[in-house]
């Protein structure tokens, strides 16, 4: 059931105000991707790439963005397991929820700052289907980024203390 709430929550936040936020005409923060990177992590890559895809979808219809988002999610979905792997020590078993309390702030970092930088860059590839314009598409995929882990913190630190 929290999951369910945290699902639409977030596209609510995204469709309703985020979309709207450009700081300097650049960064947007795209804060839905926070659904799939919390997901535990023994959840299935194929699970997870379903949710994420239902995710995708739902911000590419209340958007209108003809599957941008929907692409950018699932690509995430693929990767995420490698990713997160690569972030948490050997001795890491179980199931965990990935975050600053499980992983530890560094660790946790780095896979928000991969995990979102690669759903960002996608993102911006289909969305100007060109690399004409390169230098715009890696300006607005780290800026993206950055706005979107600056959030994802701020979130975690409200989190924390409760």
């Amino acid at each position: 059931m929290a999951r369910i709430l945290w699902f639409a929550g977030l596209i609510l936040l995204q469709v309703l105000v985020l979309n709207y936020v450009h700081i300097h005409q650049f960064a947007k923060p795209l804060l839905y991707v926070y659904f799939i990177l919390k997901l535990d992590s023994n959840t299935g890559r194929n699970q997870t790439m379903l949710w994420s895809f239902a995710l995708g979808l739902c911000i590419d219809i209340l958007s209108n963005t003809p599957g941008l988002n929907a692409t950018a999610s699932v690509l995430l979905a693929f990767f995420r397991q490698p990713l997160l792997q690569a972030q948490t020590t050997r001795d890491a078993t179980g199931d965990f929820e990935p975050g600053i309390r499980t992983m530890g702030f560094s660790p946790f970092l780095r896979y928000l700052l991969v995990a979102v930088l690669l759903h960002a860059t996608v993102l911006n590839l289909t969305d100007y289907f060109s690399f004409h314009r390169i230098g715009m598409i890696l300006l607005k995929s780290i800026s993206d980024t950055l706005a979107t882990i600056v959030c994802i913190l701020c979130i975690e630190a409200i989190r924390r203390k409760h």
